[in-house]
């Protein structure tokens, strides 16, 4: 079957993240990053681009599913596509045959630290930062770092003695401003050490007190009305408020961790995993699982960290998880972090799980709606206080004109969608006048009146539009018929949404995202349409009908067969003779032509628009 490639990019969010492509053997044939998944993996349908890339026509054609993992940002995507395309080496990532690994930042362990990047680790107590994926969001960083810290990038054996013995000179670094020239003593090592001190907090992404430390200094060069300093300290603090913190993807100072996080409901739970070695992620992965005997979170959680670890035979020390769980192992190490870098690859992992259980939600409930029909039900079972589902919802609207013409509508949802062969008009005949609470209780009275005799089952809930006063005129007319216990039945008031129970004296107020509300704002307004509808149809044919009963000969059971013949007076004035009489008489056809004022024209032959 043809990969359908629309109906994937609908499942793909618009975060940033990592996307891979599997062909029809399940083999993980391409990795690549996004800012924007959905943007950049339907850039690789488009037509125009299509055509032009040759290996772009191959792999797309061989592309049978894609799979992806959010984050947090564009470098986490970055970094986490590097650890993956490492991983597992698919055969169109072809950037990566020459085997080069991406660079790091390092602070060299030394007298008066340089710093700069590379790509091979020393262990000599130098302090790395990264891998950055992105070869110029590095230089960036370093370029960001030369502007607020000029830092020497010689590599003189900077010892005391050497500089007091004066052994060396400044050289251009110094002449133009890049080096402060510790070299002959210039600057200190105590200065040269707080300045990478606050570079090493900006590479941990722990900017706020750089950014802190900075502000005072500003806020003193500018007391001290030294100008030239608050310039340049002015500077350094709009680039620091700008900097975007490297990522927390990465963190060397996590070796070997396993990640885990779950989301459930009555029936299912998703644990997602990730992999962290070296302080890369190299493996992601969400696993569904099935509740047989209503099983924990904890219990769920603990069959998934076995699977998954013997699944990817991981020997992790350290695990993890969102909560404490009851398992006992010397040997591992249970961790449910608070804040720092280990919560936040936590939250990344959260993020995944909870995309996915919406994901996977979606596809149930698309392939089968009834999954989706008994959830929605079950939750407004759950927020309304019924004690059985509502399949059967009912909602009343009333609508006049300055007292005339009043009507009111029924509207009919079975199963939370709508039934429009049960949508009901109801003319109003007992009230005068513009009495809303009236014409509500005639409409329920009458509705429900129906259902006792034809013996049809009534609803399990009915909506009133409207406050206490029209729910109250319902309830009377429900006990009227003896019902009211039988039945629930709320109002909505519309200004706040407001939900008004019989006898309650506050109302119930929904979260404006529940599904419930939204159910019922449908209800309310689809009643209100129809209504509305009806109403303007009612109101039209009134005063086209009062217009008509001025003709002599045109009664009201004449008048109202030429509307419905001619819709309108309009197309009822431009009607022929011949038209017009098969509706009416010779005579009344001509007292009509007469009333219009046709004048000499001969009606016999007149044809619209002549």
């Amino acid at each position: 079957m043809k990969f359908d490639y629309r109906e994937a990019l609908k499942k793909i969010p618009v975060n940033p993240g990592v996307y891979q492509y599997w062909d029809e053997a399940g083999e993980l044939i391409y990795i690549g990053k996004a800012k924007n998944l959905r943007n950049r993996v339907g850039s690789y349908f488009n037509k125009d681009s299509y055509r032009i890339n040759s290996k772009t026509r191959v792999l797309v054609s061989k592309i049978a599913n894609i799979t992806f993992t959010i984050v947090d940002s564009e470098i986490d995507a970055w970094l986490l596509e590097n650890s993956l395309i490492k991983k597992h080496q698919p055969r169109y990532n072809v950037l990566l045959k020459d085997d080069k690994t991406y660079p790091w930042i390092v602070i060299k362990n030394e007298p008066f630290p340089r710093i700069y990047w590379t790509r091979n680790i020393i262990k000599d107590g130098s302090k790395y930062f990264g891998p950055y994926a992105s070869i110029s969001m590095m230089h960036t960083i370093l370029d960001l770092i030369k502007e607020i810290y000029p830092l020497r990038t010689c590599n003189l054996p900077l010892s005391q003695s050497n500089i007091a013995s004066g052994k060396f000179k400044v050289c251009l670094e110094y002449q133009i401003g890049n080096c402060k020239g510790p070299c002959q003593a210039y600057q200190s090592e105590e200065d040269y050490n707080h300045n990478i001190s606050n570079i090493y907090d900006i590479l941990n992404g722990k900017t706020g007190q750089v950014v802190r430390s900075v502000k005072s200094q500003l806020e003193n060069a500018s007391s001290e009305l030294n100008f030239e300093l608050a310039h340049k300290l002015k500077m350094q603090y709009d680039l620091l408020e700008k900097y975007q913190s490297k990522s927390t993807i990465v963190n060397s100072s996590i070796s070997d961790v396993d990640v885990f996080s779950i989301a459930s409901d009555e029936k299912l739970a998703f644990v997602n995993f990730l992999k962290v070695m070296n302080g890369s992620v190299i493996q992601t992965q969400t696993l569904e699982l099935k509740k047989r005997l209503e099983e924990t979170d904890e219990e769920l959680l603990s069959i998934a960290i076995t699977e998954f670890r013997s699944r990817f035979n991981s020997s992790s020390k350290e695990i993890i998880v969102p909560f404490e769980l009851e398992l006992e192992d010397p040997l591992l190490k249970f961790t449910v972090p608070k804040l720092g870098e280990k919560k936040k690859l936590l939250e990344l992992s959260q993020k995944n799980v909870i995309f996915f259980r919406r994901d996977k939600m979606e596809q149930y409930e698309k392939l089968n709606p009834e999954v989706r029909t008994d959830r929605l039900l079950t939750q407004m079972m759950k927020d309304l206080r019924l004690n059985q589902l509502p399949r059967h919802i009912e909602c009343f609207d009333n609508s006049n004109f300055q007292g005339k013409y009043p009507v009111s509508a029924i509207v009919v949802f079975k199963d939370a969608r709508p039934s429009k062969k049960d949508y009901r008009h109801f003319n109003v005949k007992t009230v005068e006048g513009p009495n809303d609470f009236a014409t509500m209780e005639e409409a329920v009275y009458r509705r429900y009146k129906r259902m006792l005799e034809e013996e049809t089952p009534l609803p399990q809930l009915v909506v009133i539009d409207g406050g206490k006063g029209q729910l109250s005129a319902a309830i009377k007319s429900l006990k009227l018929l003896g019902i009211d216990k039988q039945l629930t039945v709320i109002g909505i008031a519309k200004r706040l949404e407001e939900l008004f129970f019989p006898g309650d004296q506050y109302p119930l107020y929904l979260d404006k995202k529940s599904e419930s509300l939204k159910i019922i704002q449908q209800l309310r307004d689809e009643a209100h349409r129809f209504g509305i509808t009806f109403h303007r149809l009612k109101r039209n044919k009134g005063t086209l009908v009062t217009e008509l009963y001025d003709i002599p000969g045109i009664g009201k059971t004449t008048a109202e067969k030429l509307l419905i013949r001619f819709k309108s007076v309009v197309k009822i004035r431009e009607a022929t003779k011949s038209e017009l009489l098969t509706v009416l008489n010779l005579k009344q056809t001509e007292s009509l032509l007469s009333y219009f004022d046709y004048g000499s024209v001969d009606l016999s032959t007149k044809e619209p628009g002549n």
